[in-house]
């Protein structure tokens, strides 16, 4: 209601002016132009000219009212714009190549006064901003390699996606690392109207790497350098930022700006916000050359034709040679390059206005940028030490940065309506979901759990460092589990327990992804292991995407073996070393065999975890240990034979029985799990069955075992407990499962209907 208001207000302001303005100027011009019969001055460059000895109708006086009545006609016909705009009538586009149309919102002129406060970099011009046509593609390029910085790059897109309102493109230069961690989560995020390029940033190091660079971005802070010859030749324009910035508003804004370049400029940049390049912030303190305070590079709006036309690859090239000979390296990386070209070129150059780019380095001086914290558009946490940095308003921007950082990133699949659509990363995949979303009948009343085997869970794969150096015998097993927030502290204890390499799915809400980096950032146990890989995906929907879950941490491991088991499951010590001769002495590499490690439970949330088989044995004999679900689902591991296990010293084959689950190692080839069983129920069990169908042996393992630790029901649990509809569901889809089983396996998988009707 507030903003129709507004709306309303602005709507008559510019009718009244519209109206008015005409008559006031000719008024203005006649008899503001003479003061007690002497003509008065127009403008200071006019100051001289209109001296008492001077005619009051000079040539030059009269140039001067011409120029004034140009002005202020020009300023009508903004004004007229505006009003059009305002009624829901835009202004006729006008033809241009690529830089779309640009009308005037809230009176934002482009005069030369106004333009004079922007260079200033004080003027916060208010909040007016030309705007950009409507479908409008933004094209932007980020450089990102490695892991910490893909998850700069998602909170940095995040608060683009919160504000815009227009089509985006971007160009990615990225790593191997970067690029499968950002085409993953673009491709499961589905954003309407996003569409994502990348460019290999490894072939890229050859051009940059003979600069050496004490920056701590290393040979990746020097690769926007060579933007002009990295990008399409047929892009014309792009916005370049670093990774570590936060949008305060629409980055439509800031493209706008681009139609204010005149002659040869090419680069717009915002004024450098410390004294860094004034060389005085200690002693003996040597900077690379630029023009007066030099320019910061966390925001960079390109011109890559017209600095194609200049030669810029040339340009840069010579300017860096012939400084390196004195300065032997680069201290800011692309940064001192760029401000050593303009030095010698300050043409090239349209200074931003200071809110483009609020720095907030050490020795920072951004304070002074800015009246108030409202008038901000772009924040760069550009020193090592990030959120910690010293500002009076550092808590605002800190809370900024938070805000954009824990928000939900699935409310961010907004569509962009009127605009057609683009072949951008979400288009195919969205019709394809669209036709299969659309086959499902709503009225049927397992509709949701149907639902949700179709649902694209956004999903950021390695949130955490990661590092695997596979083993020369080929024989290395990687264990694979699933877990929410509410298992969290089984980590620890499994790193204890497994010291090879690990692949986790972590089903968390954004907020709670947050909480699991600051948990482990200040474990030293789990800081102290490389070898596990942490994959979130974003929560969405009502039931927990168990079997997803599985998938996507199998689906990323790099070893040839895998141990599927569970978060709550401790291994027993020496497991993963035990595996792997198993690996050898069964032939996994050769045969289809599926080995068992057999699976117990305690009752007690304190135990002596027991250090071999036979101490085991004797806390099996005295109660303070069972087999796994012995109590409340035999059924589910009594294949494994027990009694047998005690005083087999050999593996042995087992057959499969109806409602088998154990804890298997495979290759990883075997087949995924089964996407339609979700929650609580049948998950491990159809991926048995599978297994059994594809004739994999099960072989049990006489020295393993693993045991479950004790833990509050799931709230999934709970839900089939207690809820008669979700156990019917359950079965619904059950039977399906086993109709699909004798479409794709034929005669051989009748034995599963017979076995569940026999159990």
């Amino acid at each position: 209601m507030l903003g129709v208001c507004r709306g309303r207000r602005k709507f008559l302001a510019a009718s009244l002016t519209l109206l008015c303005i005409p008559a006031l100027t000719w008024v203005y011009l006649f008899a503001g132009s003479f003061e007690d019969g002497k003509p008065v001055s127009l403008s200071p460059l006019e100051s001289q000219a209109h001296s008492p000895r001077s005619p009051a109708s000079s040539p030059r006086e009269r140039e001067g009212l011409e120029a004034r009545v140009r002005e202020v006609e020009e300023e009508n016909r903004a004004l007229r714009r505006q009003l059009s705009l305002a009624r829901g009538r835009p202004p006729a586009p006008r033809r241009g190549n690529h830089t779309g149309t640009y009308s005037v919102e809230e009176g934002t002129g482009d005069s030369e006064s106004l333009r004079a406060g922007i260079v200033a970099g004080n003027s916060s011009e208010c909040g007016q901003q030309p705007a950009v046509e409507k479908c409008e593609t933004i094209h932007v390029a980020i450089v990102c390699a490695g892991y910490n910085a893909s998850r700069d790059v998602v909170t940095l897109v995040k608060s683009v996606l919160f504000h815009r309102r227009n089509p985006l493109h971007f160009h990615l230069i990225a790593d191997s690392i970067a690029e499968q961690i950002l085409a993953t989560l673009f491709h499961t995020w589905m954003v309407p109207a996003v569409r994502v390029d990348f460019y290999n940033a490894d072939e890229l190091k050859s051009e940059v790497s003979w600069i050496p660079n004490k920056h701590y971005s290393g040979i990746y802070g020097l690769m926007k350098l060579v933007l002009t010859k990295t990008l399409p030749a047929n892009l014309e324009r792009v916005i370049v930022l670093d990774t570590d910035i936060t949008f305060a508003t629409d980055i439509a804004e800031l493209w706008a700006v681009f139609h204010k370049f005149k002659g040869q400029q090419v680069l717009g940049l915002v004024e450098n916000q410390s004294d860094w390049y004034l060389g005085n912030l200690w002693k003996n303190h040597r900077p690379w050359p630029a023009l007066g305070r030099g320019y910061n590079t966390g925001v960079i709006l390109l011109l890559l034709d017209k600095l194609r036309k200049m030669k810029w690859e040339q340009m840069w090239r010579l300017t860096a040679e012939r400084e390196l000979m004195g300065m032997l390296s680069t201290s800011l990386a692309d940064q001192d390059i760029f401000n050593a070209v303009i030095k010698q070129n300050p043409f090239l150059v349209y200074q931003l206005p200071c809110f483009w780019n609020v720095q907030l380095s050490d020795h920072t001086r951004s304070e002074q940028c800015y009246r108030d914290v409202s008038d901000l558009k772009v924040i760069h946490w550009n020193s090592p030490k990030k959120l910690r940095v010293k500002n009076k308003h550092v808590e605002f921007f800190r809370n900024l940065y938070l805000t954009f950082l824990e928000y939900d990133g699935n409310l961010l699949r907004r569509e962009l309506f009127g605009c057609p659509s683009e072949a951008g990363v979400a288009d195919a995949s969205s019709k394809d979901l669209q036709k299969q979303l659309s086959e499902l009948d709503e009225d049927d009343l397992c509709y949701e759990f149907r639902r949700e085997r179709f649902t694209v869970h956004r999903t950021h794969l390695y949130f955490l460092h990661y590092e695997y150096e596979p083993a020369a015998d080929s024989t290395d097993v990687t264990l694979v589990a699933q877990l929410s927030m509410d298992r969290l502290q089984m980590l620890e204890a499994i790193c204890k327990h497994w010291e090879g390499p690990i692949s986790l799915a972590l089903y968390l809400s954004d907020a709670e992804a947050q909480q699991f980096l600051r948990y482990a950032q200040g474990s030293e146990v789990l800081m102290g292991r490389h070898n596990v890989g942490y994959h979130i995906v974003y929560k969405e929907g009502q039931f927990y995407p168990v079997n997803l879950l599985r998938n996507v941490a199998l689906k990323h491991i790099r070893t040839p073996y895998m141990f599927l088991s569970d978060i709550d499951f401790l291994p027993m010590y020496g497991l993963y070393e035990y595996l792997r001769k198993s690996v050898v002495q069964l032939d996994l590499a050769n045969t289809k065999k599926a080995m068992i490690v057999p699976a117990f439970e305690t009752l007690r949330y304190r135990l002596s975890f027991p250090k071999s088989k036979a101490e085991l044995l004797s806390m099996l004999d005295m109660g303070t240990l069972f087999t796994f679900r012995y109590h409340v689902w035999t059924k589910g591991h009594a294949p494994t034979n027990f009694a047998k296990w005690r005083t087999a010293t050999t593996p042995y084959r087992v057959e499969w029985e109806a409602d088998f689950e154990p804890y298997v190692v495979v290759r990883r080839d075997c087949p995924e799990y089964d996407r339609r069983f979700v929650g609580f129920g049948w998950n491990k069990v159809a991926h048995i069955m599978e297994l059994d169908a594809q004739e994999y042996e099960f072989i049990v393992l006489p020295n393993a075992y693993m045991i479950h630790m004790p833990h509050a029901p799931s709230f999934d649990i709970t839900k089939f407990r207690s809820n008669k509809q979700y156990r019917v569901c359950l079965k619904t889809l059950k039977e399906e499962f086993q109709q699909d089983m004798s479409r794709r396996y034929g005669f051989a998988a009748l034995k599963y209907l017979t076995a569940e009707n026999n159990s």
